[in-house]
């Protein structure tokens, strides 16, 4: 039974829950994250997604059982490798489904309706989309969207419109580079087909993703950096009283975070290329310059919001 919890938790993907820290988004960027009130409930945002995501992933193994069966990595996961029988995977899912919709009914009605737009729109990728060339890369693209505008359903606290398209554009690049990587996984494998383990690969072209890669990476860094521009004090810094703005008036103090943004773009891009980009929380969690520049940006943006107030 124990063994049997295990591959459940496998099959869950613990590891992609943290694309749902996106959840924490407006309350980090408009100054509310050390509040308790929006704290506990992007927490609760946060778990709820987490519930929501999992159910997808077991479906989603559960649809892809043959192909999965086909592909180098895919096939060590539980269902494909036989280790989780498919009922008790159906029954987890549905569980799962259920948990999180009713964690997310206790925090709000429209929190409600985005986790459901969340989960519908995660199934329909699963059951359809995803085998449909650019559509499921903006079907990718929208439930990274979702979760940020989940956190604002959340809370009731907005991000600005320019961070909002700096996520866009980040969702684009993270959705494509994921496609331009497995197709160069795929290609390193004699016998194996891009169709054999995803439909809509065989539509793409390196060159094509290349192309998207580029664009996407571009519209991220100058979107972000448009934000670090156009933002509005943010008057919760803890030495905003000792003077220092008062010495440097004015400063857009935001734009010393754009180094750490176009270095992480600059890298993930690296990595793409080297075929290793499949799966982007992996690299999140394990590349080490890459986890070293989240760190040094969070820092140097917590002190500017939180710190001095910029």
């Amino acid at each position: 039974m124990g063994s049997l919890g295990i591959e459940i938790l496998k099959a869950a993907r613990p590891r992609q829950w943290i694309k749902n820290l996106a959840i924490f988004s407006p309350i980090l960027f408009t100054g509310h994250i050390f509040e308790y009130l929006p704290i506990v409930q992007s927490v609760g945002a946060f778990f709820a997604f987490c519930c929501l995501a999992s159910s997808n992933y077991i479906f989603n193994d559960i649809l892809d059982v043959e192909r999965d069966k086909k592909h180098p990595f895919k096939k060590f996961r539980p269902i494909a490798s036989g280790r989780l029988p498919i009922p008790i995977g159906w029954i987890a899912s549905i569980a799962l489904l259920i948990a999180g919709l009713s964690i997310s009914y206790l925090i709000g009605r429209m929190f409600f309706v985005m986790a459901a737009l969340f989960s519908l729109l995660e199934y329909s990728y699963s059951l359809y989309f995803k085998h449909i060339s650019v559509i499921d890369i903006l079907t990718i693209t929208a439930a990274y969207f979702l979760r940020v505008y989940a956190g604002e359903a959340a809370t009731g606290y907005h991000i600005s419109i320019w961070l909002a398209l700096a996520v866009l554009s980040l969702a684009l690049f993270l959705a494509v580079g994921k496609r331009r990587s497995e197709l160069t996984l795929i290609q390193s494998y004699s016998g194996i087909l891009p169709k054999d383990t995803r439909m809509s690969l065989s539509n793409y072209s390196e060159r094509l993703l290349d192309t998207y890669t580029a664009m996407f990476a571009n519209s991220t860094f100058l979107s972000y950096a448009l934000f670090t521009f156009l933002v509005q004090h943010v008057t919760k810094g803890f030495f905003w009283n000792s003077g220092i703005d008062m010495i440097f008036p004015d400063r857009k103090w935001m734009m010393i975070t754009i180094p750490f943004v176009l270095y992480g773009i600059m890298r993930y891009m690296q990595l793409i290329y080297e075929g290793k980009g499949e799966s982007p929380e992996k690299i999140l969690m394990s590349d080490k310059p890459l986890i070293a520049t989240i760190c040094l940006w969070g820092f140097t943006l917590l002190f500017v919001i939180y710190g001095i107030g910029g």
